[in-house]
C-alpha cells in the first residue's frame, strides 16, 4: 500500500498498540503455479510483539500454497470512514477516505502435531472468551479434543511491517478538528473510531 510521509505510524509502538485491540484480518499467500493470491478472512491472536498463531480448517486453500510459499502478509484494516468533499471545503473539497491498515508480512510455520494446535486454541480461547465458558481445551481428552484432526494451526512469525494512519494529518489543524468534530455529529458505525484517530494523532503531532 501507498503510505505518504504524514500518514506513516509515528513510531512502532504507534501500530503495536493499534494493532493489539484487534484480532480479525486478512491472510494472503502466493497462488500455486501462477494462480491468484489465496487470501483467507480469519481471527487471530497478536502477541503484541512478533508473532500472530491461528488456525483454520484442514480443508482451507491456503496450505497448498503455505507449503509451496511460507512467506504470507496479514492485513488488518478499520477506523475507516467516508470524508465527504463538504467537509474539506473550501481548503480542499476533495473527498477522501480515512482508515488505520496495518500489514504484518511473516513466515508461516504449520502446526499439525496435536499439543501445538491445543495451545493455540488455547491462547485463543483465553483472548475470546475471558470470561470461561468452555471445556478443558487438551490434546488428549475434554470435549475438544476428538476435533483437533479437522484443523491445522498457524504460528506467523512477524519479519516486517507496514503501518499506515490516514486522517489528514497534512492538512491544516483546523480542517482535522472540523472533520472530528462531522465524524461525532454523523455517528455512523466507524465515525467514532475514525474520530478517535484523528483526535490521536492530532494531538501526537502537537506533543512532537
Amino acid at each position: 500500500m501507498l503510505i505518504q510521509p504524514w500518514d506513516a505510524a509515528h513510531s512502532e509502538d504507534e501500530w503495536h498498540e493499534w494493532l493489539r485491540g484487534r484480532d480479525f484480518g486478512l491472510l494472503a499467500a502466493n497462488g500455486v503455479d501462477g494462480g491468484p493470491p489465496v487470501v483467507v478472512p480469519s481471527h487471530f491472536l497478536f502477541d503484541g510483539e512478533r508473532e500472530v498463531c491461528l488456525h483454520l480448517a484442514r480443508p482451507n486453500p491456503i496450505w497448498a500454497a503455505l507449503e509451496t510459499d511460507p512467506q504470507v502478509t496479514l492485513t488488518v484494516a478499520d477506523d475507516y470512514a467516508y470524508i465527504p468533499s463538504t467537509w474539506r471545503a473550501p481548503m480542499d473539497g476533495v473527498p477522501t477516505s480515512y482508515y488505520a491498515a496495518v500489514q504484518l508480512i511473516c513466515r508461516a510455520e504449520i502446526l499439525d502435531d496435536r499439543e501445538g494446535k491445543a495451545e493455540i486454541l488455547r491462547r485463543q480461547l483465553a483472548h475470546h472468551q475471558p470470561g470461561g465458558g468452555y471445556g478443558t481445551m487438551s490434546a488428549t481428552d475434554g470435549p475438544y479434543h476428538k476435533m483437533l484432526s479437522a484443523i491445522r494451526g498457524l504460528r506467523l512469525e512477524v519479519v516486517g511491517a507496514r503501518a499506515k494512519f490516514k486522517y489528514d494529518n497534512q492538512k491544516p489543524v483546523e480542517l482535522q478538528e472540523r472533520v472530528a468534530g462531522n465524524l461525532a455529529a454523523r455517528d455512523q458505525v466507524r465515525d467514532a473510531g475514525a474520530r478517535t484517530q484523528v483526535l490521536r494523532r492530532l494531538a501526537a503531532g502537537a506533543d512532537s
